[in-house]
């Protein structure tokens, strides 16, 4: 799951030719990053080049949380009150999202550069303990990943797009479990429901669709539904996977709200769409209408006679 940030404007401003193009070039590597593939190297962050300015002009985190948007250096090169940012992001199976972070981690990866910023603070380590000693936690098992009280990775993307202020940020003493758990749920569901466009790994051309739609850019080629990826190579049983849906309970209860919203903005869409062409088509027929009703240009000049009638009124005269 990412976030980031489209640009949108309604008044005059320089060098908005460059960043036009920037964003299509942007677009354009999006509909790989968001194919699906694991196949490659994974981006941690992506810039928006302004040709013209020698300058990366969007940038973003590409694991960036709710909480951490006032932080951003995007703000910093749009102060402009006419700029208005619209949030997307990407949601993913809860079970499949897991695996994948658990094979990510026993390679070698961390996210030691991550501050965890909430409420202008970083937390303590008493309140975000270590699940490992050392450098990184490469080599863990799956029951090791599983097993660990303080792993981020329980639950991520309603931690992600939850107002953690809320709830204390990583303070578990702040309030109840139960009650920390389903504030951060809601919180979740409504930040994900104002955003102007998320899209559903599972479901790559319906989130093509969505967002060409949402913003009226069209991507250079169509998204490819890739089946391979490392999460999906994992076997794992129905005990495990059950484990799994457990410690991720918050994410498949979100997970399960996001699809079903998912599904009512892309029929909305469509309904839309079809509307539109039935407007067209209509048009068309009634300029087709219109263009066999004129009348069709004279042979003669208007008050001349036919050449037989003016030739016996020759004669006759005669």
């Amino acid at each position: 799951m990412f976030l980031w940030f489209y640009p949108a404007t309604h008044c005059r401003l320089p060098d908005f030719s460059s960043a036009a193009r920037s964003i299509k070039q942007w677009v354009s590597w999006s509909a790989s990053a968001w194919s699906g593939s694991e196949t490659g190297p994974a981006h941690r962050q992506r810039g928006c080049w302004a040709v013209l300015q020698s300058r990366s002009w969007l940038t973003q985190w590409a694991h960036s949380t709710w909480w951490e948007r006032p932080g951003t250096n995007i703000y910093s090169v749009f102060s402009s009150p006419c700029r208005k940012f619209y949030y997307i992001t990407l949601l993913r199976d809860p079970v499949s999202r897991y695996l994948s972070e658990w094979r990510h981690v026993q390679r070698g990866a961390t996210w030691k550069t991550s501050l965890h910023m909430c409420d202008g603070r970083t937390p303590t380590p008493e309140e975000l303990p270590s699940c490992y000693e050392g450098t990184d936690w490469s080599g863990c098992t799956l029951q090791e990943f599983m097993d660990c009280p303080y792993n981020l990775a329980n639950n991520r993307q309603v931690r992600m797009l939850a107002d953690l202020s809320l709830v204390g940020c990583y303070n578990m003493s702040f309030i109840p479990e139960n009650k920390r758990a389903q504030i951060l749920l809601e919180s979740a569901k409504k930040n994900l429901k104002d955003m102007a466009f998320f899209g559903l790994t599972e479901f790559q051309r319906k989130t093509q669709y969505l967002f060409e739609r949402t913003f009226n850019l069209k991507f250079i080629r169509p998204f490819m539904q890739y089946n391979s990826t490392r999460a999906g190579g994992v076997e794992v049983d129905n005990d495990t996977i059950r484990r799994i849906e457990e410690l991720n309970d918050l994410d498949m209860q979100l997970y399960d709200y996001a699809k079903d919203l998912f599904q009512q903005r892309y029929q909305y869409k469509r309904q839309l769409e079809r509307m539109e062409q039935r407007i067209k088509n209509r048009e068309e027929r009634l300029l087709h209408r219109s263009n066999e009703a004129l009348p069709k240009e004279e042979t003669e000049e208007q008050g001349r006679l036919p050449t037989e009638d003016y030739m016996s009124h020759i004669i006759e005269k005669w």
